[in-house]
């Protein structure tokens, strides 16, 4: 299958980054480089550089990114984008204008049934974006305790069955093991009641997402992934971070006001003496979501939300 990627809020993403024709971009989820080739096509003498754990990714969007580039520079690196800081400066870059973060599964990882994301076809029950890794999430479900898997499901997953999934999971392992994913949704149809299951969406996605977010890590990335773009910022620089659940964008959101209101002095006092600094600037009180419109036509695009914040000069007051 062709690695492809319909981007959501393309448009609003691109106006974000307010894009400088010769500064340098980041694009810390490449992906099928849909946001990516709006952003190359922008710059003259500028520079993007493309980050995506995915090697197909990788490969695919050199060469789509490649026939646009005209004179811009490139730059693609294989790696997570926690690392965001460490990958930039392998390549000398240590400053740069802009950063993208497009925090979900891609259209080619979902639709490719044998990555095992998909709770629609049967297939191995992997969910690894990085295959090079070790930990899958038939691992997590044959070996964990049910009390772990219990707490994955219902803090990744916000499931309200979570407990009685994770104990029909641990009594179906010890008959046989737990491969596809065809399997582990039979086992949470079971747990979960059928009224229960005749309302909201499919009975298997809380779980499904919840196993994700764990194989991948991907909470405690994104936060390592904010620390790293905003020490990569230059002032006046944009970070536009796209994320699809209520996990995701409460941490987006909260670390960006914890970094454009730092102070940690009590209400009474009348002046900040703890000496912190803002380092952001929200210019996102509240998420961009998707229109009716680009709704109508990806439905995918439907729980995406969009925070941007520009970072401050140091000796900035506000």
């Amino acid at each position: 299958m062709e690695f492809e990627h319909k981007p959501v809020l393309l448009h609003e993403c691109i106006d974000s980054l307010n894009i400088d024709k010769n500064g340098t971009y980041i694009d810390g989820t490449l992906g099928g480089a849909g946001h990516s080739s709006e952003i190359i096509k922008r710059l003259d003498k500028g520079t993007l550089i493309g980050i995506d754990q995915d090697q197909t990714a990788i490969e695919t969007a050199g060469e789509r990114l490649g026939r646009l580039r005209r004179d811009a520079g490139l730059i693609l690196i294989k790696g997570n984008f926690r690392d965001i800081g460490t990958l930039a400066a392998g390549h000398g870059i240590r400053t740069v204008d802009g950063i993208l973060l497009d925090i979900g599964v891609s259209s080619y990882q979902l639709d490719e049934a044998e990555r095992g994301f998909s709770y629609q076809q049967d297939a191995p029950l992997d969910m690894r974006m990085d295959r090079s890794r070790s930990l899958d999430a038939a691992e997590i479900v044959n070996t964990y305790d049910e009390k772990a898997i219990r707490k994955i499901i219902s803090d990744y997953g916000e499931e309200n069955w979570a407990a009685r999934i994770a104990a029909f999971i641990a009594k179906a392992r010890r008959e046989k093991r737990i491969e596809t994913t065809g399997q582990l949704v039979d086992i949470i149809k079971a747990a979960i009641p059928a009224p229960a299951r005749r309302e909201g969406p499919h009975p298997a996605k809380r779980t499904f997402q919840a196993l994700r977010i764990a194989v991948n890590d991907e909470l405690a990335a994104l936060e390592e992934a904010i620390e790293g773009a905003v020490r990569l910022l230059k002032p006046g620089g944009r970070l536009s971070i796209i994320t699809f659940h209520s996990l995701e964008d409460r941490i987006v959101k909260n670390e960006f006001q914890r970094r454009e209101k730092p102070c940690t002095c009590p209400p009474s006092f009348p002046v900040c003496v703890c000496g912190r600094k803002p380092e952001l600037k929200v210019l996102t009180r509240k998420p961009i979501l998707p229109s009716e419109k680009e709704v109508d036509e990806n439905p995918r695009s439907r729980s995406a939300k969009l925070r941007t914040a520009m970072k401050l000069h140091p000796d900035s007051d506000k």
